[in-house]
């Protein structure tokens, strides 16, 4: 079982203040495979104090200068790709090859994303043609803590950390504690770039503690989490009375609108991107909204679809789905599936329990309910695992209705062949994205919601701007 008890601070890596340990539980196995401390609050104080004492200087360096410690960063995350997978597959149950090619991947996405979008940022611009002495200068908030999930660790840590480390902020990162291994890679990576010391600091802990500490810190200007909108709500509230920003990306419950005139593989895609990832991402499709002509068509399908869908240990290659993260998280799935069955919810795939030939490890059987109603539990809350609720109605007005009668606003999907539909309907869902036709958004689009899911821009140009304030000057010597 590996050591994993240190905390990285002010550039170099330290012992906790006093004895806390959690181990780390490989969810396919259920058995322990590291050994992490959780911070008090003598090391989240070290952290942020280190971080201060390096913000002026390091907020003082040359664009290009921080660029290049960026693309050094990028250069080391590639070459110990491997690493980091095995982190992953160990912390939170991505299997080897998603693991490798996804979980990894979009960490060196975001990172590429950024670099490109900062070699034509600029810091101080003109307002506009009619007032070309007032400038608009884009400045770094100081010292930023940074809070992410277990679900997808480096797609977080990378939209956090990176625009945070280009703005000319100085940062404490605060992983999941479920999660916490591929960030202490990540630190190491950050550690070999050759960083100045207190620039980049990592604490673990959980949300009640190193969360908490963060959000109320005085010394901390800025807290970007992203996670359940219960935690955003508290840390909300936490952050409050020192004023600093804080910028939220939550939940969801996204509609998948299939229209009749949708492609043939629509609600096949629309099924595998549900159970994808174990069913574990915020921006999942999980309700699919179809029109009642090819509703019976659309349920057959989908039901076939997660039939097919193999369950298997992260441990071995291949197109399958591992665990969902915890025990925790396993029964809380559990209980929402029983809870669509009990609201009389048709069960057309899956169902509790492990799948079949299983007896260890936190898997979900791939799960699809029909008829169901947007009232019902499983179509209002977010379950975070694989279950996806299939919803009849009958003209694009309903459909839209459907869709925004949710508390979330994360991501909606809308398939159809009509263009001009297409493009109606994506402007009145309320959402802060809109996927159609399975067209993934272009590089550097920003990432984040709308009502409960937050308001977080992560990634490219917006992503940069959300980790600094904007200062307006007038009388500017042009």
């Amino acid at each position: 079982m590996l050591d994993k008890r240190k905390f990285y601070i002010n550039g170099q890596w330290v012992a906790p203040s006093r004895k806390n340990d959690l181990e780390v539980i490989d969810p396919s196995t259920e058995e322990p495979v590291a050994v992490i401390s959780l911070g008090d609050q003598v090391d989240t104080d070290a952290a942020v104090a280190a971080a201060k004492a390096a913000f002026p200087a390091w907020s003082r360096t040359s664009p290009s200068e921080r660029l290049a410690y960026v693309e050094k960063i990028l250069e080391i995350y590639q070459r110990r790709a491997k690493d980091m997978a095995s982190a992953i597959t160990h912390e939170m149950g991505a299997p080897e090859d998603m693991s490798l090619a996804d979980q990894v991947g979009a960490g060196a996405y975001h990172i590429q994303n950024f670099i490109t979008a900062f070699k034509d940022f600029q810091f101080i611009r003109p307002l506009g043609d009619h007032a070309p002495t007032s400038m608009v200068a884009w400045e770094p908030v100081g010292v930023v803590g940074l809070i992410t999930p277990w679900n997808w660790p480096m797609n977080q840590v990378t939209l956090k950390v990176i625009p945070a480390l280009l703005a000319g902020d100085t940062c404490v990162l605060k992983p999941s504690e479920i999660a916490p291994l591929s960030s202490m890679v990540f630190a190491e990576m950050v550690d070999e770039a050759g960083l100045p010391k207190g620039v980049f600091n990592l604490v673990n802990g959980d949300g009640a503690g190193v969360g908490t500490q963060l959000s109320t810190h005085p010394d901390v200007a800025m807290i970007s989490f992203t996670g359940s909108t219960r935690a955003g709500i508290a840390i909300s509230k936490a952050a409050a009375d020192s004023l600093k920003k804080v910028v939220l990306e939550l939940g969801g419950k996204g509609a998948n609108i299939v229209f009749a005139d949708a492609d043939e593989k629509a609600v096949v895609r629309g099924a595998r991107h549900c159970f994808y990832n174990s069913g574990q991402s915020c921006n999942a499709p999980t309700r699919m909204l179809v029109e009642r002509s090819v509703y019976d068509r659309a349920v057959e399908t989908a039901a076939k679809v997660a039939a097919e869908t193999p369950v298997a240990t992260a441990h071995q290659s291949g197109r399958h789905i591992g665990p969902v993260v915890s025990k925790q998280q396993w029964e809380k799935i559990q209980d929402l599936i029983q809870k669509g069955i009990d609201e009389g919810a048709r069960l057309v795939a899956g169902g509790p329990g492990l799948p079949e030939g299983v007896n260890r490890g936190y898997f979900v059987r791939p799960t699809v309910f029909a008829d169901v109603s947007n009232d019902m539990i499983v179509a209002q809350q977010e379950i975070f695992g694989p279950v996806l609720s299939i919803i009849p109605f009958d003209d694009e007005e309903e459909a839209i209705a459907i869709a925004n009668d949710t508390p979330y606003g994360l991501t909606n999907y809308i398939q159809s062949q009509d263009g001009s539909k297409r493009n109606r309907v994506a402007r009145q869902v309320q959402s802060g994205m809109v996927e159609m036709n399975g067209e993934s958004r272009g590089a550097g689009s920003a990432f984040g919601g709308v009502k409960m899911s937050g308001r977080a821009r992560e990634g490219g140009v917006m992503g940069l701007e959300e980790f600094m304030d904007s200062k307006q000057i007038s009388g500017w010597d042009v």
